[in-house]
């Protein structure tokens, strides 16, 4: 259960700062559409599809992981099902399919660039911070999972039936 309390309170504040707060200074000036149309319906899904993908990291984090998304609290197993069972880094495809949606529900390009400096963020991150620590810290669990499972783009066909370990 505190693990699940971190996880909701660290990931509260990153979604507060990354996704709301910086999105809306974005944002600001920017008129509000008239009304809902098909760029808003398709940017409210593509977004509630983000976050709901994102909260299920979060809880998967929590509950198998024991831990949080927040770098100075990991998980302290090796979390590789729900979500990370078909994509090693959901959580990062949740925030910016989420931001991704926000663009196109306001059709707004600076949120799209932000969008595209967040994946590129996240990328930087993983490749030189989380994916040197998970082979560090889990070793041949992790170097088996990283070939079964891609990092970016989910993939059913090679991450197999659910028996990896986690």
């Amino acid at each position: 259960m505190l693990a699940l309390l971190r996880a909701v309170a660290y990931s509260a504040g990153f979604v507060g700062l990354v996704l709301v707060y910086l999105p809306a200074r974005l944002l600001s000036g920017l008129s509000q559409p008239v009304g809902l149309g098909l760029r808003q319906i398709a940017g409210m899904a593509v977004a509630a599809m983000g976050a709901a993908l994102a909260s299920w990291c979060t809880l998967t984090f929590a509950s198998v992981g024991k831990g949080t998304p927040a770098p100075f609290d990991p998980p302290r197993r090796l979390v590789t099902r729900g979500p990370y069972r078909f994509v090693r880094n959901p959580m990062d495809l949740g925030g910016g399919l989420t931001l991704a949606g926000a663009a196109l529900f306001f059709g707004s390009w600076p949120l799209l660039a932000y969008s595209g400096l967040y994946f590129w963020a996240t990328h930087l991150f993983i490749v030189r911070y989380e994916e040197p620590t998970l082979r560090k810290t889990f070793g041949p669990a992790y170097q088996a999972y990283a070939r079964r499972v891609w990092r970016r783009w989910p993939s059913v066909r090679r991450a197999g039936p659910d028996k990896l370990a986690g």
